[in-house]
């Protein structure tokens, strides 16, 4: 069954609003690269738009009410959003649920040591990456760094134009012949994804003479010591902002989309609603790259704790309400999807792989081989987000992730579908997805944010 390209019904105005969200979009990828970038950004956009802190709620006992705008900061690395809807909120809520995190490399805690003359970060790859992609590339240093006495310290070095950045070496092609022998996951191993960081020694040393000089420069500028480096988390991502991809710019490349082109469409979507009848939330999480575990992942009970919290300030006190909401909830669990690649095509089922510019995916199950690990989707709820998407035409498809038995993947969907709620996948093509540099197409972008309106405002 063909369907046409998004790009092929859009009018001039059509055309307008795609590329001024897309041009918002891109502002977003290039000032959220972390996910604390992201939930920065994300709480500040919230609160334009009239959101309090649920803390704010509980610390003064304030009752919550229909139209409440509220939203949850956790730890830094994750937020939830809650609209209060005129309907009782054990009626359910029309969730959306994307993640912020990306894969990318991390700084082991003792993370500087000299060799050979040279300066190096020492590192831990986070989230599944092809290694060798990783070589060769200007990097930036993004994270915090907490003091003894609880001061923080943020670090962004990289991303301005007269920022220096920093990289990983490769071995040249004239002394490669070995290397090249080997299969890809073992050409660039774990341990060699260290960045140099500097070569200039400090003056009258002899020992690691270009390590003292560097941690002399971030004592200098960062008040930082090396022992600080012990309570950090310092991320390694691409230098450089996103960018109009293709010459026809009808197409986004940049780091980090996996999932922030979900986790942006979702956010404003659900800003756009002002009113409601249902209850919405908008979830945002950390950790999805790595099993979606620890305080910050969807795994965590942070979200039915806030649930249970505006429960109790909406007079539902008891454990009895608490599940009657996500019993009765909805959600789309906004991820993306593996686009064709006609590069490639020996891996996809084109007739089950989601086509650049076609609209927003809907994946009924992920999982690998026989969907082991997936959330598998109702075909009653399948039926139902067909219509609300054709009546407000809503270009949309259906995915696999590829060809049976070539792999698989998983996302949060299965996580919220344990509280007996209605979820499925359903987000964004992407092409070269985990590479440090993603592509998405505009149209798809739009037809995202356009699905997802329609869900919060129909189901």
């Amino acid at each position: 069954m063909e369907k046409k390209s998004a790009w092929e019904k859009y009018t001039e105005d059509d055309i307008n609003k795609l590329n001024l969200l897309c041009d918002d979009y891109k502002r977003f990828l290039t000032v959220a690269k972390t996910e604390r970038e992201s939930v920065k950004e994300i709480i500040r956009r919230a609160e334009e738009k009239g959101y309090k802190n649920l803390e704010d709620y509980i610390k003064n006992n304030i009752k919550i009410t229909s139209g409440d705008k509220i939203y949850v900061n956790n730890k830094g690395k994750a937020v939830a959003l809650f609209h209060i809807g005129t309907e009782p909120i054990t009626r359910g809520m029309n969730i959306l649920g994307a993640h912020i995190d990306s894969p990318r490399i991390d700084l082991k805690a003792n993370a500087i040591y000299e060799s050979g003359g040279f300066t190096y970060f020492d590192t831990h790859y986070y989230g599944g990456i092809k290694k060798y992609q990783w070589v060769t590339l200007p990097l930036a240093i993004h994270g915090v760094i907490i003091k003894k006495d609880g001061k923080k310290i943020e670090l962004n070095i990289g991303e301005e134009e007269h920022d220096p950045v920093i990289g990983i070496t490769d071995l040249l092609p004239h002394l490669a012949t070995d290397q090249m022998k080997q299969e890809a996951s073992k050409l660039i191993e774990g341990e060699k994804l260290d960045p140099i960081i500097g070569n200039k020694p400090l003056e009258n040393e002899e020992k690691e003479a270009t390590k003292k000089n560097i941690l002399d420069f971030l004592k200098e500028k960062y008040k930082i010591e090396e022992e600080d480096f012990l309570s950090a988390e310092i991320e390694l991502v691409p230098a450089g902002g996103a960018k109009d991809f293709g010459l026809d710019r009808s197409m986004i490349i940049s780091y980090g989309q996996d999932d922030r082109v979900c986790a942006y469409t979702s956010l404003e979507a659900f800003l756009e609603v002002e009113q409601t009848q249902k209850t919405l939330s908008c979830i945002l999480v950390d950790k999805e790259e790595i099993g979606s575990v620890g305080a910050t992942g969807m795994q965590s009970h942070f979200f039915d704790n806030a649930i249970a919290e505006i429960c109790l300030l909406m007079g539902e006190n008891n454990d009895v309400a608490l599940r009657r909401v996500l019993n009765h909830s909805k959600m789309l669990s906004s991820d993306v999807n593996a686009a064709f690649d006609p590069l490639y095509k020996s891996v996809m089922d084109k007739r089950n792989s989601s086509q650049f510019g076609h609209g927003v995916v809907f994946c009924k199950y992920t999982g690998s081989k026989g969907k082991s690990g997936s959330n598998d989707a109702d075909a009653e709820y399948i039926a139902e987000l067909r219509k609300v998407m054709d009546d407000a035409n809503v270009s949309y498809q259906l995915s696999e992730l590829g060809k049976v038995d070539m792999g698989g993947g998983g996302t949060i969907a299965y996580m919220l579908a344990q509280y007996n709620m209605d979820v499925i996948d359903c987000g964004v093509g992407v092409l070269s997805m985990h590479a440090p540099w993603e592509v998405t197409s505009k149209a798809d972008i739009y037809e995202a944010y356009q699905g997802y309106l329609a869900f919060l405002k129909n189901i």
